[in-house]
């Protein structure tokens, strides 16, 4: 099977290399940013199945003179040449080396390819020195398929009757900045009618909704990996120590702030989004600058938690039941300063032993379960060339806080599947295996 071999053309700054990201899933591809002629020579990148190349890409230089080109064209060759043969002659000639060097780049790569995706700035007015491209690009004989960016909220009604004009009836529409993964097979089912054989992007296709259902699940397998380590995480005080508590709740709540950011590393790399960790200005960070732990956090959520002096009283009288007589004031005030922790004061075994079993609570689980849902959904609409950092809060959780699921409730009765319980991550991992399958069951059926 032959590898298709596809050159991405257009105009400086319509968002070539953008696209290349984005069909690649890689945000390290090239350079991107608003600045013309950013793509100054023709780069290579290859689409394959792990076995064998499928597609090769190729990023070209903007073109910047079209119109010049096409001027010289007209001057210096004659009309009874073929497309090719003028542009070949063209080529040959030392203006492709020194003024028009970049759209002779640009040519030499078409005529190199199978065919071309032309990319247009659904922003841009249809303006005669993209015209004169397509002019210039149709005498390469290769088929040649609009790919329409940014369109959100665009009119493309004139762009259409200009490419129809010249016999360009197949397009796409596929903004590299809010990812669209059926945008992006209808421009491969697209680009398929166009070809004589179209095997090669038929099992692209394949290939790439299968990838796609698979990323998703392996995300929802970290998110419940995760969701499942927490539930299980505990600490236990006897009734001497109830003054360590304050010490108790800083470091769970650290801990469990150190786990999600693992997470979100996890997804970012997942979906192929490299972030540097360390850098402040970092969109996937700016997104979780809140705290998991902050109450205001959970309001925006809709999450409902306990609060205030009823909290306080609720948890200070377990406090109090367990540390001897302890006055209701002074554990109110220390069940006031529990913020996402939970006691385990019910249980009839710690309650005879004097010990205090601390978890964290319903509400943060569903909090966090939120938080991981979100960013799978942004990783999932976010096109890699995308550079504005973000803020979101979708308001939607994956279920009632009042109403977990019972495998997170079962996970407090199992400290071996926490590694934040002194348990090796390896073997936590493999003790919450089955424990994190069924609730990727029920991530799915949420999202």
């Amino acid at each position: 099977m032959k590898t298709l071999s596809l050159s991405v053309v257009g105009h400086t700054n319509t968002g070539k290399t953008s696209l290349m990201r984005t069909l690649l899933r890689n945000s390290d591809f090239g350079e991107v940013k608003n600045a013309a002629a950013t793509t100054r020579h023709v780069e290579e990148a290859i689409i394959n199945d792990g076995a064998e190349a499928l597609v090769k890409l190729y990023d070209t230089p903007g073109l910047e003179d079209a119109g010049g080109v096409l001027d010289w064209l007209e001057n210096e060759t004659s009309g009874k040449q073929d497309g090719i043969e003028r542009v070949t002659h063209f080529l040959a000639a030392d203006v492709a080396q020194t003024e028009f060097a970049q759209e002779a780049k640009v040519l030499r790569q078409l005529l190199a390819s199978d065919m071309a995706l032309y990319v247009i700035d659904a922003r841009e007015p249809v303006l005669p020195k993209y015209k004169d491209e397509l002019t210039v690009l149709s005498w390469c004989a290769k088929p040649i398929m609009p790919v329409f960016n940014f369109v959100k909220n665009q009119d493309i009604n004139e762009w259409q009757t200009m490419l129809a004009r010249r016999l360009l009836h197949v397009f796409a529409s596929f903004d590299t900045v809010a990812f669209d993964f059926e945008g992006e097979i209808r421009l491969w089912e697209n680009l398929a009618t166009m070809l004589p054989e179209r095997q090669v992007l038929d099992q692209l296709i394949t290939m790439r909704r299968q990838d796609w259902q698979k990323l998703d699940q392996q995300a929802k397998n970290h998110i419940a990996h995760f969701l499942i380590n927490v539930a299980a995480y505990k600490q236990q005080l006897d009734e001497t120590e109830s003054f360590r508590l304050p010490e108790i709740q800083q470091q769970m709540q650290d801990k469990v702030r150190q786990l999600e950011k693992q997470l979100q590393q996890q997804l970012l790399n997942l979906y192929a989004f490299y972030h540097n960790e360390l850098d402040a200005d970092d969109w996937a960070l700016q997104a979780f600058t809140q705290d998991p732990f902050d109450t205001e956090l959970l309001k925006s959520y809709g999450i409902r938690a306990s609060k205030g002096a009823a909290a306080g009283a609720l948890i200070g009288l377990g406090l109090d039941a367990l540390t001897m007589g302890m006055s209701l004031g002074a554990a109110t005030a220390i069940g006031g300063l529990l913020g996402g922790i939970a006691p385990n004061w019910q249980v009839l075994s710690d309650k005879l032993s004097g010990i205090q079993t601390l978890y964290i609570d319903n509400a943060t689980l569903t909090l966090l379960a939120a938080r991981a849902m979100d960013l799978l959904n942004v990783l999932q609409t976010r096109g890699h060339a995308a550079q504005d950092n973000i803020r979101f809060n979708s308001g939607n959780t994956p279920w009632s806080s009042d109403k977990l699921p019972n495998i997170l409730n079962k996970a407090r009765q199992n400290e071996k599947w926490s590694s934040l319980n002194g348990f090796s991550e390896t073997e936590a991992t493999q003790n919450r295996f089955q424990a994190a399958l069924n609730l990727v069951s029920q991530l799915s059926m949420t999202h």
